[in-house]
């Protein structure tokens, strides 16, 4: 079995949720896919939703590992959308797989596939009272342009979105197209900031979250 078949069945079963539950980026935080991260990433965000994506503040710790073709992220966050109540824990993570690009080419193409999960107002675990989970599938094409003193990366991916509610023992789902693009500095350091935008392109409106945040990647010999 090659590589590339390999890291399709991985997506695959992180689509299916047999893998970790996995935010593919959470509540009130864009969903990133700028490429397979060389090593391990340690990612804080700070989200600021729309007023159709519920207003409100999102905060969110990611920890992306890869190695050659192949990475995985883990999120966890919290978002407080605007009025009366408390924050909202998401858990999650995404599989990804490179399908063109390489340390030597500065373009890449990336598969993501994630399935996150968030239980709105009390509790976390899976209750019939309501459960959110969200399935971002798409990908994601970025370009790395070195300069002496940092490596800029902007990045753009269209996706697939579903949602899946259920409530009260009733499930609606929802599909629709999503795209978040943004803009990554690296110092040589490993240190880092990002930025990037979110919207999903759904009937009667369109939920956006603008997110901001800093990174820093250790680097592992040999990836």
């Amino acid at each position: 079995m090659n590589q590339a078949v390999l890291g399709a069945l991985v997506v695959a079963g992180a689509l299916a949720g047999v893998a970790l539950p996995a935010a593919a980026q959470a509540r009130g935080i864009p969903v990133y896919n700028s490429g397979v991260p060389r090593g391990i990433g340690i990612y804080g965000d700070v989200g600021f939703p729309n007023d159709e994506a519920g207003g409100g503040t999102g905060y969110g710790v990611t920890v992306k590992a890869g190695a050659g073709l192949f990475g995985a992220t883990a999120t966890l966050a919290s978002y407080n959308p605007d009025g009366p109540g408390g924050s909202d824990l998401t858990v999650g993570g995404t599989a990804n797989l490179r399908v063109f690009g390489g340390p030597l080419v500065p373009l890449s193409v990336t598969l993501q596939g994630g399935v996150g999960y968030a239980r709105p107002e009390s509790g976390f675990l899976p209750t019939e009272d309501q459960d959110d989970w969200h399935f971002p599938i798409g990908l994601g094409f970025g370009l790395v342009i070195p300069n002496p003193v940092l490596a800029i990366r902007p990045w753009l991916a269209p996706r697939i979105d579903i949602v899946r509610t259920s409530a009260g023992g009733d499930a609606q789902t929802d599909t629709n197209f999503g795209l978040s693009g943004g803009l990554e500095l690296n110092l040589l350091s490993g240190l880092g900031v990002h930025a990037a935008y979110d919207a999903v392109f759904a009937d009667g409106g369109t939920p956006g979250v603008f997110g901001i945040g800093a990174h820093y990647t250790f680097r592992v010999p040999g990836l």
